[in-house]
């Protein structure tokens, strides 16, 4: 192979594996694969979760497709969008860990939609050890479509736009730790306030169910109609 040759094929895959950055190089589809981190969904679910149109909504998955992040499957009319692999997964929480460390105006962002408690919470081998004691509640906290596609074991499901009116469904007395959909999800943040302004005592999981999954814990799935 001649020199010429061997760079031009260099520049094609350079530009192939650009092709992949290209399509993550956007916050609503980084969000999107965040949605579907968390399991299958409709392009109607996907555009009303991200609070997109059904046209945007739809174009970004396409380029997400073209690029071979995410798969489809027909059902009648509607189309469900999942992702790739578990690979994909990686490389979106990846991502946004280096992105944390690496980029100046993350940690600012983050403590500004989170909270400046960001830091606190449970990790995996503690929440484990205190199920198996049955000293804990375990809280999830995002939407009954993403309980039923899995969680934590034992959890109990109470969306957080819910968790006003059925705090009563809670035992008194125990610590509750609670998770949403991973490490940058306002949705615990939420809950945990909620809870300890009446009085509970409450806690989050350190990430959520995306680094759950990651970490090849065991995952329920469950059918709550």
């Amino acid at each position: 192979m001649s020199e010429n040759t061997r760079s031009g094929a260099k520049a094609r895959l350079y530009d192939a594996f650009a092709a992949s950055g290209k399509a993550l190089a956007s916050g609503k589809r980084l969000e999107l694969l965040d949605l579907l981190a968390q399991g299958e969904r409709t392009v109607d679910a996907l555009a009303k979760a991200a609070g997109l149109n059904l046209t945007t909504a739809s174009a970004h998955l396409q380029t997400l497709k073209q690029a071979g992040f995410v798969a489809t499957r027909r059902e009648g009319v509607r189309i469900h969008y999942r992702l790739a692999g578990d690979d994909v997964a990686q490389l979106f929480a990846l991502l946004r860990k280096v992105a944390e460390k690496h980029q100046a105006a993350v940690p600012a962002a983050r403590d500004a939609y989170l909270g400046e408690d960001a830091a606190a919470g449970v990790g995996h081998e503690e929440l484990r050890a205190r199920i198996a004691a049955g000293d804990v509640v375990v809280l999830d906290v995002r939407p009954v479509e993403e309980y039923q596609a899995g969680h934590i074991p034992g959890a109990i499901s109470i969306p957080v736009a819910e968790l006003a009116d059925r705090i009563h469904e809670l035992p008194e007395g125990t610590q509750i730790v609670v998770y949403c959909r991973g490490e940058y999800c306002a949705l615990a943040y939420d809950a945990v306030r909620l809870l300890t302004d009446r009085g509970r005592r409450a806690i989050r999981l350190h990430d959520g169910m995306l680094e759950w999954r990651l970490s090849e814990l065991p995952v329920d799935a469950a059918d709550l109609t």
